[in-house]
């Protein structure tokens, strides 16, 4: 019998060890989601990524290095903001012809939209993302 109770108490124990998570984990899983651009494609083959979350934080990350984690300043959540308001996503638009197209793919509100010209509405927003993109992300 203590055999049988010390294999159960170790199953347990890695149980619930491998399905705890760790408190940054938690933090990172409860974010929620603001806006996320994603460019891709070109000859050079760019792959970059802004997630700004509702907190006013963001991820950042390149095709070429590690992703970022940053907070933006008042004045640029606010701008994007404001941006927001005015984007209208429509529909997503099939691949041109050629290679040499980038990939503008918007996710707001629950929807996603990929185009490869970009709409007056998505303009600000897109512009913004990329500032941002250049200010905080750095290779390591």
């Amino acid at each position: 019998m203590g055999i049988w109770r010390i294999a159960l108490l170790a199953a347990l124990v890695l149980f619930l060890g491998a399905t705890m998570t760790s408190p940054a984990q938690a933090v990172t899983a409860q974010k929620k989601v603001l806006v996320q651009l994603r460019e891709q494609g070109g000859f050079a083959g760019i792959d970059d990524r802004v997630t700004v979350y509702t907190d006013g934080c963001v991820r950042l990350s390149r095709r070429t290095g590690p992703a970022v984690d940053a907070c933006l300043t008042s004045g640029e959540i606010r701008g994007l903001r404001r941006d927001l308001k005015q984007l209208r996503l429509g529909s997503s638009e099939t691949q041109p012809p050629g290679a040499d197209f980038i990939q503008y793919t918007l996710s707001y509100q629950g929807h996603r939209t990929a185009r490869y010209t970009l709409p007056s509405t998505w303009s600000p927003v897109v512009r913004r993302l990329e500032k941002i993109l250049q200010k905080y992300w750095a290779p390591a």
